[in-house]
C-alpha cells in the first residue's frame, strides 16, 4: 500500500533558522531518506520551495488562470512530499514518527488511492481499503 506523507508547517522568515540548524536538519533528513532506501520502501521524496515560489493554474471558470503564489493563505504550508510503499497504516505511522519534520511540523499520512508509474495509472483504491 502507498502512503503520501504530507509535510506541513510554518514558513520560516529568511535568516529566522541558524545556519546550524538548517545544516543540523539536513543531515536528519539525509539519514532518514537513506534509512527509507535501505529499508525498500521509499517511492519518491520532495522537499519543496516556499510558498513564495509557487504558481496556481486553474480552469475551474472555463478559463485559464496562472496566478503567482498559494491559492490559499494558511498558516502553515505544505513543505514536502515522501511517498512509501508499505504494508499497511502502521508501518506508515512508524516511518512518519522517524521523519525530522515531526519534530517542527505536522505530517498528513494519507493512503494513496491511485498512482501514475510509468506513465500508466494503477486501479483505483477503495477509500479505506489498506489491501488493495
Amino acid at each position: 500500500m502507498r502512503y503520501a506523507f504530507l509535510i506541513h508547517n510554518e514558513e520560516p522568515a529568511e535568516g529566522e533558522i541558524p545556519a546550524a540548524a538548517i545544516e543540523e536538519m539536513q543531515r536528519a533528513f539525509d539519514a532518514y531518506g537513506r534509512a527509507l532506501q535501505e529499508a525498500g520502501v521509499l517511492v519518491g521524496g520532495d522537499i519543496l520551495f516556499p510558498q513564495a515560489a509557487t504558481t496556481t493554474v486553474t480552469r475551474r471558470t472555463g478559463t485559464l488562470q496562472v496566478q503567482d503564489g498559494p491559492f490559499a493563505a494558511t498558516k502553515e504550508a505544505l513543505a514536502g512530499v515522501f511517498v512509501l510503499e508499505v504494508p499497511d497504516l502502521d508501518a506508515a505511522l512508524g516511518w512518519a514518527e522517524k521523519c525530522p519534520a515531526a519534530t517542527y511540523g505536522t505530517l498528513e499520512v494519507r493512503p494513496v488511492a491511485t498512482a501514475c508509474i510509468a506513465g500508466e495509472w494503477t486501479a483505483s483504491c477503495v477509500a479505506g481499503d489498506s489491501t488493495a
